[in-house]
């Protein structure tokens, strides 16, 4: 497995995993490709959003078994928001996920970033997610009730980057 930086070639693969991730709708989708399409339009804006995927590159081509979504958050020094990530459903549980966020922390580490941040939903369908982050070693640092829509809250989680 491979990690590095979205190519415009990787824009059809990337609409398909989308499609195949279970738990954005269409709304979620698309708000997601547009952070993509961002990404390939201007791959040196370093306040930009920026894109990685994880390729399988040991058979016949290469397939894209994730990727993940992040980028500087304005108006701070050294703190990093994760937008988006997504894993192909049939390459979950194959430490992906976790290769992708290395590859996140890496970054941040290597530019001096301190602090990563999520912000994440309360529905039952991001159980997983709230999870996995936490595995990560993210916190959940602050609940605002019904932003979303009623019964669905934004979550939002921290975690500190070491040296």
């Amino acid at each position: 497995m491979i990690c590095r930086p979205v190519l415009s070639a990787d824009r059809d693969a990337l609409v398909g995993l989308l499609a195949r991730t279970d738990v954005f709708n269409a709304d979620e989708c698309a708000v997601a490709l547009e952070l993509i399409d961002d990404a390939i339009a201007k791959p040196d804006d370093p306040m930009g959003y920026r894109v990685l995927v994880a390729i399988d590159s040991s058979g016949k081509g290469e397939d894209l078994l994730g990727y993940v979504c992040f980028g500087r958050t304005p108006m701070t020094e050294t703190t990093v928001d994760f937008y988006w990530a997504a894993v192909d459903p049939d390459a979950r549980k194959r430490g992906v996920g976790r290769f992708l966020h290395d590859a996140i922390l890496a970054a941040c580490r290597a530019e001096g970033l301190q602090r990563i941040r999520i912000e994440t939903s309360s529905q039952d369908s991001y159980g997983g997610t709230l999870s996995f982050h936490h595995a990560l070693g993210y916190e959940t640092v602050s609940v605002v009730k019904d932003f979303y829509k009623t019964g669905d809250d934004l979550i939002m989680l921290l975690r500190n980057v070491e040296p």
